[in-house]
């Protein structure tokens, strides 16, 4: 009873500090430790045709005193033509207060906390309702195709980065506000979670692996396909590897796959096998790399004089004698044809002379 009355008078004094406090949303819990990091986890496939997306978040057990992790997990609507809000922390007036998810006709503010899988901090992308008919987003939820046939692809809502941050405002928070439609979200008429989600919720506290104590921010059970679901079908936490790219998937691992958390799995996998493998492999690596290392530099020396001087030096006395021995040859051809011209041309004058004049024949007549 004590307990209540006390959370009861921190939430009035928060209502009471902080007026702008978003109010689409009841702020159910207050506490003045902020929630761990988002972990990242791969989404199960969709069980069934319909089923929306509820992405993971952090709840808190005022008499544990700590915070436990929801998995994440397809949910059924409570009608068609609704869409689900995520809960969200927000931090105010020195307090962090859990804000309520809800149904609605549209998705409103959740603190622009990137929660992945069509829940990029604004809106939802993973899909989108046409009559009664949900069609899903592949380039950001896990669908098989071959069983679920509305689909479509739509890679614009897709958000790359590698934000974990699990709380709006303060320190360290995300710093957002709500958008005009955001604000339109807020007066619309809205659902509580289903009977399944609470009960989901309620299975999540009673295991103890969901503390953040206890898994450090890493819960065996990080997704789920469905609520009640056998956790030999859960999806664990997994290690972020460094320099990740997540495309609209914080918590996932998958990363270019149409913006699937599975990347991050994948990547993380081989890690968590490398810790694993016992260091046998890694000494003899280290040992056949030094003994490589040592004998290369000291040949190196060696070989550069005796590979360049026979091959540079060895070149030019063939060059020499093969272009020399080119003119000598055409001098004799040019020279001799002008003495074969002169004799022809100058022999022909001496013959005219004699031929034409004869004075003798005049001194006969006057006789």
């Amino acid at each position: 009873m004590k307990k209540f009355v006390k959370v009861f008078l921190i939430a009035c004094a928060v209502c009471f500090a902080a007026p702008s406090l978003y109010a689409q949303v009841s702020v159910s819990l207050t506490v003045r430790t902020a929630p761990p990091a988002l972990p990242v986890y791969e989404q199960p496939e969709c069980p069934a045709d319909g089923y929306i997306w509820q992405p993971g978040y952090w709840a808190y057990d005022d008499d544990a005193d700590g915070y436990y992790w929801v998995p994440g997990v397809w949910v059924a609507p409570p009608n068609p033509g609704v869409y689900w809000t995520p809960a969200y922390w927000g931090y105010t007036g020195g307090f962090y207060g859990f804000h309520v998810g809800y149904w609605g006709p549209h998705v409103g503010f959740y603190g622009g906390i990137n929660y992945g899988y069509g829940y990029g901090g604004y809106g939802y992308g993973g899909g989108r309702w046409e009559g009664n008919q949900f069609r899903y987003n592949t380039a950001v939820v896990n669908v098989n195709r071959t069983i679920i046939h509305n689909t479509y692809i739509d890679r614009t809502v897709i958000v790359n980065n590698n934000d974990r941050r699990s709380f709006n405002g303060g320190r360290g928070g995300v710093n957002a506000r709500p958008r005009p439609q955001d604000r339109v979200a807020m007066r619309d008429r809205h659902i509580q979670p289903t009977p399944s989600q609470i009960s989901h919720q309620q299975a999540a506290r009673s295991d103890r692996s969901s503390f953040a104590k206890v898994n450090h921010g890493r819960p065996e059970v990080a997704a789920l396909s469905r609520p009640g679901a056998d956790r030999k079908d859960a999806r664990p936490a997994v290690a972020r590897p460094a320099n990740s790219a997540r495309a609209d998937k914080p918590n996932a691992a998958r990363p270019t796959r149409t913006q699937r958390t599975e990347p991050a799995q994948r990547a993380a996998r081989p890690a968590a096998a490398e810790r694993a493998r016992p260091q046998q492999k890694t000494e003899p690596r280290q040992r056949a790399v030094q003994p490589q290392r040592a004998p290369q530099q000291r040949v190196e020396p060696q070989r550069a004089p005796a590979q360049r001087a026979p091959v540079q030096r060895a070149a030019p006395p063939q060059r020499a004698p093969v272009q020399r021995a080119a003119p000598p040859q055409r001098a004799p051809v040019q020279r001799a044809a002008p003495s074969q011209r002169a004799p022809v041309q100058r022999a022909a004058p001496p013959q005219r002379a004699p031929a034409q004049h004869a004075p003798q024949a005049r001194p006969e007549h006057h006789r």
